[in-house]
């Protein structure tokens, strides 16, 4: 983590790389671009998606910048951060964020949501979205689940959009038997892809500017170092980034070179 010396032996107004920006503020790379433009069709049109990508690719960073516009008028969003709470969680969830009070047995909570769902488009003109992070951690039981919720007016309309974002493992258990029903409603589909050594060039003068420098601190040898280590994958550059800075005034340069990248590399390998 950056220090206050280091904020201020380059002159920093704010922490570079820090993961609370507002959307506005957000790189988008072209993946984050189509990731945040699907999410956008999926909501729009009542449909199921679902987002794909390696840990840190920025799936959630997607999600916030396609939903940060929603007007709270029209659409009422529920989020689901761990899946690991079982179908009842799933149902609960949607309920109390719909502002009903969960019932105790899941027989009668099922149908309480679907109602909650229904209510809120038709009696308060907002639909509902519903959010779910770490797709990947899902059970057969919550993927089937968020299967029946979209089940409405003999099949015909849906009473709420979902974004469904995980890691890969994802695409794969969507592809199981079991799971065809849930397969064939998914209406967008797209694997986020790593920064190209451009952008991640981008990234990095992205975030200096933000904080307050418009110079050149990273060379290019150590943004492709920085690029090709963390593969392209933004949370990843993003560390290696804030590391190499902190190497870069541990020797009091004024740049950050391919050796600052290095030991920013080796110690956060060590993490």
């Amino acid at each position: 983590m950056i220090t206050d010396q280091v904020r201020g032996y380059f002159g920093f107004e704010r922490i570079p790389f820090d993961r609370s920006l507002a959307v506005s503020q957000l790189f988008a790379s072209a993946s984050h671009n189509e990731a945040s433009a699907r999410i956008g069709y999926a909501i729009a049109t009542r449909g199921l998606a679902a987002i794909t990508g390696e840990t840190g690719a920025g799936k959630t960073v997607a999600v916030r910048a396609a939903t940060a516009c929603l007007d709270a008028s029209r659409y009422q969003v529920i989020y689901l951060p761990n899946p690991q709470v079982g179908a009842r969680g799933i149902h609960h969830a949607v309920v109390t964020a719909l502002g009903g009070v969960p019932r105790f047995h899941h027989a009668t909570l099922i149908p309480q949501a679907a109602a909650a769902l229904a209510a809120e488009t038709a009696e308060r003109g907002r639909l509902p979205v519903l959010l779910v992070d770490e797709a990947h951690l899902l059970s057969h039981d919550q993927l089937e689940a968020i299967r029946m919720l979209t089940n409405s007016d003999l099949d015909s309309a849906s009473p709420l959009a979902a974004v469904l974002t995980g890691q890969p493992q994802l695409r794969q258990n969507m592809k199981l038997g079991v799971l065809a029903a849930l397969d064939q409603r998914i209406t967008v589909r797209y694997a986020m892809q790593p920064m190209t050594l451009e952008e991640t060039t981008g990234y990095l003068r992205h975030h200096t500017r933000l904080a307050g420098r418009s110079d050149t601190l990273f060379s290019d040898d150590a943004a492709a170092f920085i690029h090709h280590t963390a593969r392209g994958y933004p949370r990843a550059v993003g560390r290696l980034a804030a590391a190499a800075l902190i190497a870069t005034y541990a020797t009091r340069k004024t740049i950050a070179d391919e050796t600052a990248a290095r030991a920013a590399a080796a110690e956060v390998s060590d993490q």
